[in-house]
């Protein structure tokens, strides 16, 4: 990629966190946006359509860094409590620019976005499940589930927090398996 391009959507980008980090999303304009990143409104739009595909860009680049940060993403199925506990080092490892991007009225989005993507990866492996109803919602409540009790529970020792979800987790796992 041409490096000016590069340098415009890296000044768009932290600018739009720098912002974010103070806003919220549907207070942002294009014209402040552009004024901070020291760029054209039309610079601006021939990388993005409005901040709101700015942002979801950037929010999906959020999700597919925590599930990349997992060793093995497929042990949702066979090994739920060391799944738990990669998934949660991963939101760990993202912690900042989640804060920023799921604030405010984005809060849900993340892990409904989480969700849809682990649910991808365990229907590539095991397609046939794609339709089994109790699999869906065991996975849609360990996954949302999981995320609001951790979140909820960072006053606590995060090792602990994390290694109570794992067993809680496994228990679920071993229910979806059963």
């Amino acid at each position: 990629m041409d490096l000016r391009i590069t340098k415009t959507k890296k000044a768009i980008i932290n600018s739009f966190l720098s912002i974010r980090a103070k806003k919220p999303l549907e207070k942002i304009s294009v014209k402040e946006l552009c004024e901070m990143a020291m760029i054209n409104k039309s610079t601006f739009y021939s990388h993005y359509g409005d901040i709101y595909e700015l942002s979801d860009s950037l929010e999906n680049e959020v999700v597919l860094s925590v599930i990349r940060s997992m060793d093995h993403p497929e042990f949702i199925m066979e090994n739920s409590g060391e799944f738990t506990r990669q998934l949660f080092l991963g939101y760990q490892s993202q912690d900042h620019l989640i804060r920023i991007l799921f604030s405010d009225n984005r809060s849900s989005l993340l892990v409904s976005k989480i969700d849809k993507a682990l649910k991808e990866l365990v229907f590539e492996k095991y397609p046939h499940l794609r339709q089994e109803p109790v699999l869906n919602v065991g996975l849609t409540f360990a996954t949302y589930g999981g995320y609001y009790a951790y979140m909820e529970g960072s006053c606590y020792d995060r090792n602990l927090v994390v290694s109570t979800l794992e067993d809680l987790i496994r228990n679920v796992g071993e229910y979806l398996m059963s």
